[in-house]
């Protein structure tokens, strides 16, 4: 067994846990907007290196007019309005109550998927 992707693994979920309280402190000075942004810039720059080497990424133009809505769903809900409402959640709310809705957020998306996608 290869012990990499279990740390990996570990990692991820120990600054997922992690980003919730941090991000409570700095929504003490920034709006939900602008930390919104500032995640983004550093999930950015963490996808940064794979993009530009190009291997195994689908681009959009490559995809049909389907996938490509779907997609744009996924990136105005999932990816814009999405976070801007939990931080704004965030700050109206205990930083553990909000952790433990964000573990909600795996089954709700499982159950948006089957319900709303007709996902398998």
């Amino acid at each position: 067994m290869r012990i990499r992707p279990f740390l990996l693994a570990l990692a991820a979920a120990a600054l997922f846990g992690a980003a919730t309280p941090f991000s409570k402190s700095l929504l003490a000075d920034l709006s939900p907007f602008q930390l919104s942004g500032l995640l983004y810039l550093g999930a950015a720059a963490g996808v940064l290196p794979i993009a530009l080497r190009g291997r195994g990424l689908l681009r959009p133009w490559a995809m049909d007019t389907r996938t490509r809505r779907l997609l744009l769903g996924a990136v105005i809900f999932g990816g814009i309005v999405g976070p801007v409402l939990m931080l704004f959640g965030l700050r109206m709310a205990a930083a553990a109550s909000v952790a433990l809705w964000l573990n909600l957020e795996a089954v709700a998306t499982a159950l948006l998927g089957v319900w709303v996608f007709r996902d398998h």
